[in-house]
């Protein structure tokens, strides 16, 4: 049987040298140690000469201090530096203070970028990363979303935007947390108020206990049994507080009871009972049913309750190629994959070994082909004896960026989407990591690491390796040595 594997082809495989590549070459041309290199900058410890310092593409130190301090990267050419005895400051990579040395901490966001909170005696403030105050020393000030901040004063707290002016004289007892733009005041009793990151009052609630806004205007509510329903933002009621579990996405509500899904569409703002214990959406008004220990098999349905393909398939997924829209169904050895108006595009010989975003992997009769779905065309490779199964990836949103091949001489590679070569086929082995930019390589009974550029990470000297979740360990004569993950994020969603 075969088994499909979804790809994507990440964007990191044009780079021309990653920071990566370029932090180990520093570290070998150096022979020392050179860490949270990025953009340029990276971090140097010389134990030798007794300092920690910043050092810049041409592995030259740019600034460095006594060894018992510490230097974080924190962005581009800004630094923290952090002394022995507890003071902290902002620097530039010439070691400029752009934020004095004082004991302080400080405190950043990955939400809200070039803006860190520095605390001191008891009071803070918000800088930029050039060492302009934007917000003057405050009772407390906290990161309050993607642009906004809650800045205590006298006891009340005050909304702030990213370049320190406050948007509104509304006073708050606490700081809240806006999530797209939007947060709910609870004023207990069933009573609050959803307002957006200006302070304005979008609504107004006097009947129900709020227990999400994430899909304003629709709102889930919770009674004290640990029942869901449903409102909208005028309180009408659209589901009664019955439901045991309720998810949120993009287009459709799901809201479950006794392991039945029914799904509210918030475009008919209708709701939609079902015989299923769950569905996904596709694309148009059609979705997936999900297999469990009951029910093993899958079919395609629309809300009002038609079947469109019978429940009868391993696996069915929406997958979206050149921005076209299609299905991919298997059943047993069968595979499909079916367009818009549900025709099936592909010929029966052909079996589907990998999707990409752009295009289609397929073999016939031991043979290996590119496959385009806008003009319809075949490209044999016509190296590739072998595709490489490196797990099971279902999700058309994995970031897998590539496809590890053996060719017609026995040796493994990686191609692209297109067929084109990404790393030579030189090696007895190549095995990938999910997420992950590092790639073991074998030549003989030793192993190495590169990337998907085939930047040599590591050389092919090492007896062993063996893998955690945030490293790769490589042990030569007993000797280990750690190379860390460069993860990608896999943002999944659900329509």
């Amino acid at each position: 049987m075969k088994t499909l594997v979804f790809v994507l082809f990440s964007s990191v495989c044009a780079a021309q040298q990653t920071d990566q590549y370029t932090q180990i070459l520093l570290s070998k041309k150096l022979n020392k140690e050179v860490s949270s290199y990025s953009k340029g900058y990276g971090i140097i410890v010389d134990s030798e000469k007794g300092f920690s310092g910043i050092i810049d593409s041409l592995g030259t130190v740019t600034f460095n201090y006594p060894f018992k301090s510490e230097i974080l990267h924190l962005h581009k050419n800004r630094f923290i530096l952090k002394l022995k005895d507890g003071k902290t400051a902002l620097i530039d990579e010439k070691g400029e203070q752009l934020i004095s040395l004082e004991n302080q901490k400080f405190n950043t966001n990955f939400q809200i970028k070039k803006r860190l909170i520095s605390s001191k005696e008891g009071k803070q403030s918000l800088y930029d990363y050039n060492g302009k105050q934007i917000i003057p020393f405050s009772d407390k000030i906290e990161f309050a979303g993607e642009n906004r901040f809650f800045v205590k004063k006298d006891s009340k707290w005050f909304i702030y935007n990213v370049e320190g002016q406050q948007v509104s004289d509304k006073e708050f007892s606490n700081n809240l947390y806006f999530y797209k733009g939007k947060a709910f005041l609870d004023s207990g009793d069933k009573k609050g108020q959803v307002i957006d990151n200006d302070g304005k009052i979008l609504t107004t609630i006097s009947k129900y206990s709020i227990d999400d806004i994430g899909a304003y205007p629709f709102l889930v509510t919770k009674n004290g049994k640990n029942k869901y329903g449903l409102i909208d933002n005028e309180e009408n009621l659209i589901a009664d507080e019955v439901y045991d579990q309720i998810f949120l996405g993009n287009r459709y509500i799901y809201l479950i009871k006794n392991e039945k899904v029914s799904v509210f569409s918030k475009a008919e703002k209708k709701l939609y009972p079902t015989d299923y214990s769950y569905v996904k959406a596709l694309f148009k008004d059609l979705f997936s049913t999900q297999k469990n220990f009951k029910s093993p098999k899958m079919a395609i349905v629309r809300l009002d309750g038609e079947v469109v393909i019978p429940k009868e398939f391993d696996d069915i997924e929406g997958v979206k190629i050149s921005g076209q829209d299609f299905i991919y169904l298997k059943k047993g050895k069968e595979q499909k994959l079916l367009d818009k108006d549900l025709n099936d595009i592909l010929d029966d010989a052909y079996q589907i070994e990998k999707i990409f975003p752009n295009s289609l992997i397929l073999s016939k009769n031991k043979a290996f082909y590119v496959f385009s779905v806008l003009d319809k065309t075949y490209k044999e490779l016509t190296n590739i004896s072998e595709i490489k199964q490196n797990g099971v990836f279902y999700y058309p949103t994995s970031i897998f960026p590539a496809m590890v091949c053996k060719n017609k001489e026995n040796l493994y590679g990686i191609i692209d989407e297109k067929g084109d070569e990404l790393v030579p086929f030189v090696y007895d082995d190549i095995s990938t990591f999910i997420s992950a930019n590092e790639i073991i390589v074998k030549k003989g009974n030793k192993y190495g690491v590169i990337n998907y550029q085939n930047e040599p990470l590591k050389e092919v000297v090492y007896d062993k390796y063996s893998i955690d979740r945030k490293w790769i360990k490589l042990t030569k004569d007993k000797e280990p040595e750690f190379l860390y993950f460069t993860d990608s994020e896999d943002l999944k969603t659900i329509e």
